[in-house]
């Protein structure tokens, strides 16, 4: 994942702001190791940190294409899945490309089709592109609402982030939690109400929607919404169909330029996934996949089936990468550190969460990125 940020103001000079926006883009480093940048103009200021998956060399953020004779800057977290259906589509208008990055067909595309072009991505994305041009900056997330954007609107001006942390640390907003945020903390926490930012003055982006920041203030639209509709297919059209989604799925999502791996539990979801991954990775000769499970300290001993888990993981796991012959990663944890990286964890997260849930996937994830970038979890659900 990578870490956007930006700051917006029609009354004071932000190219005389680059402090500021170098502390709100440093509190995205974890999110982004691998490089950084920023960009500045009167009235607008993008910052990102950047983890590479496709093309490492290239796509290098805030990312600057022309619209004319004005500049379109982008800062994207995110990945686009039919980024070659759309890259072709736009060579064939015309258009050529320097990089072979995401980020570049995302930003060409919206300097073609405007706003309307989120509508044409496939992929899990937060993204803010300033338009000199028209003098306003468009931002959007996912359908879904994978990644995460927040904003806030006041005296300072208007900024945006992918973590609360980032919009904390300008000297001009406050940390105060009103009634309603407490009620998200101790009432609906760790979920969130849509839309909530927790903190007064924060909200954040719904999922499916984009913003028009402008001289004429927000302006914010609904692009896709799910919707309920009969279901016609028989058991078997059904099942065929669902295999072919996930097929696709699971092949445009093996699309990197780093390590690749698999989040394998033994359960259903991340059995179907791994295997499906296996056989996308032997159609194309590329080896054995890696996986990797998550354990605890003497779980062998002390197990206890429940109806919430009736059998233990680890033999279902062994059997599923024995399989199909993956090359696994079994990750130990013991206690003493689960309770030892909560406030490690608390603060990826920026609010209380899960305890140990949140505690356990934090050092997963930390022993994973020692041998892959991109991870392919089991979360059908």
């Amino acid at each position: 994942m990578c870490g956007i940020t930006g700051w917006m103001n029609w009354e004071r000079n932000l190219k005389n702001e680059g402090t500021i926006l170098a502390r709100m883009v440093e509190t995205l480093a974890d999110r982004g190791p691998d490089a950084a940048g920023i960009y500045l103009s009167p009235h607008a200021a993008l910052g990102h940190r950047r983890l590479s998956v496709v093309d490492p060399q290239n796509g290098a953020q805030p990312m600057i294409r022309n619209k004319g004779e004005h500049p379109c800057v982008i800062t994207y977290n995110g990945e686009l899945y039919n980024t070659l259906e759309l890259r072709h589509e736009l060579e064939v208008r015309g258009y050529h490309f320097h990089t072979h990055c995401d980020t570049e067909v995302l930003l060409t595309a919206y300097i073609e089709w405007g706003p309307s072009c989120v509508e044409r991505c496939n992929g899990i994305f937060a993204f803010a592109i300033w338009d000199e041009a028209e003098e306003c900056l468009f931002l959007a997330r996912d359908r879904i609402g994978v990644k995460p954007l927040f904003y806030t609107m006041g005296d300072s001006g208007f900024l945006f982030a992918s973590e609360l942390k980032a919009l904390l640390v300008h000297p001009e907003i406050k940390p105060q939690v009103d009634s309603e945020g407490l009620a998200e903390i101790f009432i609906i926490g760790p979920a969130r109400t849509p839309g909530h930012g927790v903190f007064r003055g924060i909200a954040e982006l719904k999922p499916g929607h984009s913003m028009i920041y402008s001289r004429k203030g927000i302006n914010i639209q609904q692009y896709w919404s799910l919707q309920s509709m009969p279901h016609p297919d028989d058991f078997d059209t059904t099942v065929s169909k669902v295999r072919e989604l996930l097929e696709d799925i699971v092949t445009r999502q093996l699309v990197a330029d780093v390590p690749v791996c698999t989040l394998l539990s033994g359960g259903l979801d991340s059995s179907a996934l791994t295997a499906l991954a296996c056989h996308t990775y032997q159609s194309e000769g590329r080896g054995n996949i890696h996986t990797y499970s998550v354990d605890y300290v003497d779980n062998d001993r002390y197990f206890t089936a429940s109806n919430f888990q009736p059998n233990a993981d680890a033999p279902w796991v062994k059997r599923v990468s024995e399989f199909f012959h993956t090359c696994h990663h079994n990750i130990l944890l013991d206690t003493p550190e689960l309770s030892g990286s909560l406030p490690e964890a608390t603060l990826a997260r920026d609010l209380p969460g899960m305890a140990d849930v949140d505690t356990s996937l934090y050092l997963f994830c930390r022993e994973i990125k020692k041998g892959a970038t991109v991870a392919l979890s089991g979360e059908c659900a």
